[in-house]
Protein backbone atom coordinates (compact mmCIF):
# COMPACT_ATOMS: atom_id res chain seq x y z
CA UNK A 1 0.00 0.00 0.00
CA UNK A 2 1.30 3.51 -0.73
CA UNK A 3 1.35 6.17 1.87
CA UNK A 4 1.75 10.09 1.45
CA UNK A 5 2.17 12.27 3.79
CA UNK A 6 3.65 15.16 2.14
CA UNK A 7 3.51 15.93 -1.61
CA UNK A 8 6.57 18.14 -2.08
CA UNK A 9 9.63 16.65 -1.41
CA UNK A 10 12.24 19.12 -2.90
CA UNK A 11 13.70 16.32 -4.38
CA UNK A 12 12.77 17.58 -7.67
CA UNK A 13 14.30 21.03 -7.71
CA UNK A 14 17.49 20.57 -9.39
CA UNK A 15 15.56 18.61 -12.84
CA UNK A 16 15.60 15.21 -11.71
CA UNK A 17 13.72 12.44 -10.21
CA UNK A 18 13.64 9.11 -8.53
CA UNK A 19 12.53 5.79 -10.18
CA UNK A 20 11.30 3.23 -8.63
CA UNK A 21 14.37 1.52 -7.44
CA UNK A 22 15.38 5.44 -6.15
CA UNK A 23 18.05 6.06 -8.69
CA UNK A 24 18.06 9.58 -10.48
CA UNK A 25 17.22 10.35 -13.69
CA UNK A 26 16.98 13.92 -15.51
CA UNK A 27 13.02 15.11 -15.58
CA UNK A 28 13.48 14.76 -19.74
CA UNK A 29 14.79 11.74 -20.12
CA UNK A 30 12.95 9.21 -22.49
CA UNK A 31 12.01 7.25 -19.23
CA UNK A 32 10.36 9.76 -18.20
CA UNK A 33 8.83 10.90 -21.02
CA UNK A 34 6.80 7.70 -21.38
CA UNK A 35 5.71 7.18 -18.07
CA UNK A 36 4.49 10.64 -18.04
CA UNK A 37 2.81 10.34 -21.19
CA UNK A 38 0.84 7.39 -19.53
CA UNK A 39 0.15 9.36 -16.66
CA UNK A 40 -1.21 12.22 -19.01
CA UNK A 41 -3.37 9.10 -21.21
CA UNK A 42 -4.49 8.45 -18.01
CA UNK A 43 -6.26 11.93 -16.62
CA UNK A 44 -7.79 12.47 -20.02
CA UNK A 45 -9.49 9.25 -19.37
CA UNK A 46 -10.71 10.23 -15.68
CA UNK A 47 -12.05 13.16 -18.22
CA UNK A 48 -13.87 10.67 -20.77
CA UNK A 49 -15.55 8.68 -17.83
CA UNK A 50 -17.17 12.00 -16.65
CA UNK A 51 -19.30 10.97 -19.80
CA UNK A 52 -19.68 7.40 -19.42
CA UNK A 53 -21.45 7.00 -16.50
CA UNK A 54 -24.23 5.86 -18.51
CA UNK A 55 -22.83 3.17 -20.04
CA UNK A 56 -21.82 1.05 -17.09
CA UNK A 57 -20.27 -1.23 -19.56
CA UNK A 58 -17.55 1.11 -21.04
CA UNK A 59 -17.09 2.99 -17.52
CA UNK A 60 -15.91 -0.10 -16.15
CA UNK A 61 -13.41 -0.94 -19.06
CA UNK A 62 -12.19 2.34 -18.28
CA UNK A 63 -12.18 1.98 -14.95
CA UNK A 64 -9.75 -1.25 -15.04
CA UNK A 65 -7.41 0.75 -17.91
CA UNK A 66 -7.30 3.54 -15.02
CA UNK A 67 -5.63 0.97 -13.10
CA UNK A 68 -3.65 -0.42 -15.54
CA UNK A 69 -2.15 2.57 -16.54
CA UNK A 70 -0.68 2.87 -13.28
CA UNK A 71 1.08 -0.27 -13.31
CA UNK A 72 2.28 0.43 -16.74
CA UNK A 73 3.76 3.55 -14.84
CA UNK A 74 4.76 1.80 -12.41
CA UNK A 75 6.46 -0.92 -14.61
CA UNK A 76 8.10 2.08 -16.74
CA UNK A 77 9.48 3.53 -13.65
CA UNK A 78 11.19 0.71 -12.12
CA UNK A 79 14.07 -0.44 -13.88
CA UNK A 80 14.47 -4.44 -14.26
CA UNK A 81 17.06 -5.81 -12.22
CA UNK A 82 19.95 -7.89 -13.45
CA UNK A 83 17.76 -11.42 -13.30
CA UNK A 84 15.12 -10.29 -11.97
CA UNK A 85 12.68 -12.52 -10.15
CA UNK A 86 9.01 -12.65 -11.37
CA UNK A 87 6.69 -10.87 -9.19
CA UNK A 88 9.49 -8.62 -7.63
CA UNK A 89 8.39 -5.83 -9.51
CA UNK A 90 4.79 -4.75 -10.64
CA UNK A 91 4.99 -5.70 -14.38
CA UNK A 92 2.58 -5.34 -17.18
CA UNK A 93 1.41 -9.23 -18.36
CA UNK A 94 -0.34 -10.56 -20.62
CA UNK A 95 -3.23 -11.22 -19.55
CA UNK A 96 -3.52 -7.27 -19.72
CA UNK A 97 -3.04 -7.07 -22.78
CA UNK A 98 -5.13 -10.41 -23.38
CA UNK A 99 -8.08 -8.44 -21.95
CA UNK A 100 -7.54 -5.57 -24.01
CA UNK A 101 -7.46 -7.99 -26.85
CA UNK A 102 -11.08 -10.22 -25.87
CA UNK A 103 -13.05 -6.43 -24.85
CA UNK A 104 -11.64 -5.02 -28.43
CA UNK A 105 -13.03 -8.09 -30.26
CA UNK A 106 -16.64 -8.36 -28.40
CA UNK A 107 -17.06 -4.27 -29.21
CA UNK A 108 -16.47 -5.32 -32.63
CA UNK A 109 -18.95 -7.25 -32.95
CA UNK A 110 -21.17 -4.50 -32.67
CA UNK A 111 -19.95 -1.96 -34.61
CA UNK A 112 -20.52 -0.26 -38.35
CA UNK A 113 -18.00 -1.19 -40.87
CA UNK A 114 -15.67 1.64 -41.54
CA UNK A 115 -16.05 3.12 -44.43
CA UNK A 116 -13.53 5.98 -44.33
CA UNK A 117 -11.18 6.93 -41.71
CA UNK A 118 -12.94 8.73 -38.58
CA UNK A 119 -11.80 12.32 -37.44
CA UNK A 120 -12.04 12.97 -33.38
CA UNK A 121 -15.65 13.60 -32.26
CA UNK A 122 -18.59 12.53 -31.78
CA UNK A 123 -19.96 12.11 -28.55
CA UNK A 124 -18.04 14.26 -25.65
CA UNK A 125 -17.17 10.49 -24.33
CA UNK A 126 -15.51 9.77 -27.68
CA UNK A 127 -13.93 12.97 -28.44
CA UNK A 128 -11.70 12.43 -24.85
CA UNK A 129 -11.25 8.95 -25.60
CA UNK A 130 -9.39 10.18 -29.11
CA UNK A 131 -7.27 12.85 -26.77
CA UNK A 132 -6.01 9.68 -24.70
CA UNK A 133 -5.56 7.74 -27.76
CA UNK A 134 -3.05 10.17 -29.42
CA UNK A 135 -1.87 10.85 -25.96
CA UNK A 136 -0.88 6.87 -25.86
CA UNK A 137 0.49 7.00 -28.94
CA UNK A 138 2.98 9.53 -27.63
CA UNK A 139 3.72 7.24 -24.63
CA UNK A 140 4.32 4.50 -27.46
CA UNK A 141 6.64 6.17 -28.97
CA UNK A 142 8.51 7.29 -26.00
CA UNK A 143 8.41 3.95 -24.96
CA UNK A 144 10.19 2.89 -27.87
CA UNK A 145 12.82 5.89 -27.52
CA UNK A 146 13.47 4.82 -24.13
CA UNK A 147 14.20 1.05 -24.93
CA UNK A 148 17.43 2.01 -26.86
CA UNK A 149 19.22 2.89 -23.51
CA UNK A 150 17.10 1.51 -20.89
CA UNK A 151 16.07 -2.41 -20.30
CA UNK A 152 12.11 -2.55 -20.05
CA UNK A 153 9.63 -5.26 -20.27
CA UNK A 154 8.80 -5.49 -23.62
CA UNK A 155 5.05 -6.23 -22.21
CA UNK A 156 5.42 -2.05 -21.30
CA UNK A 157 5.23 -1.44 -25.08
CA UNK A 158 2.66 -4.17 -26.35
CA UNK A 159 0.24 -3.06 -24.02
CA UNK A 160 0.27 0.55 -25.04
CA UNK A 161 0.44 -0.19 -28.65
CA UNK A 162 -2.85 -2.44 -27.64
CA UNK A 163 -4.41 0.53 -25.64
CA UNK A 164 -4.25 2.97 -28.10
CA UNK A 165 -6.24 0.58 -30.08
CA UNK A 166 -8.51 -0.11 -27.38
CA UNK A 167 -9.16 3.49 -26.68
CA UNK A 168 -10.41 3.83 -30.81
CA UNK A 169 -12.61 1.21 -30.96
CA UNK A 170 -14.53 2.30 -27.64
CA UNK A 171 -14.62 5.54 -28.66
CA UNK A 172 -16.67 4.17 -32.39
CA UNK A 173 -18.91 2.20 -29.75
CA UNK A 174 -19.78 5.07 -27.73
CA UNK A 175 -20.58 7.44 -31.14
CA UNK A 176 -23.61 4.79 -31.00
CA UNK A 177 -21.76 2.03 -32.01
CA UNK A 178 -20.02 3.86 -34.92
CA UNK A 179 -23.24 5.58 -36.39
CA UNK A 180 -22.30 8.46 -35.20
CA UNK A 181 -18.32 8.70 -35.93
CA UNK A 182 -17.58 11.99 -37.82
CA UNK A 183 -16.01 10.89 -40.65
CA UNK A 184 -13.23 12.26 -42.90
CA UNK A 185 -14.40 13.05 -46.26
CA UNK A 186 -11.28 13.29 -48.73
CA UNK A 187 -10.79 16.39 -50.64
CA UNK A 188 -14.07 17.84 -49.24
CA UNK A 189 -12.68 21.31 -48.75
CA UNK A 190 -10.78 21.56 -52.22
Amino acid sequence: MVTLTRIYTRGGDKGETSLGDGSRVPKDSALVEAYGAVDEANAVIGVARLHTAADTQADAMLARIQNDLFDLGADLCTPPAPNEAPGAALRIVQHQIDRLEHEMDAMNETLSPLKSFVLPGGTPAAAYLHIARTTVRRAERAITAAERTDQLNRLALIYANRLSDHLFVLSRYLNAKGDGDVLWVPGANR
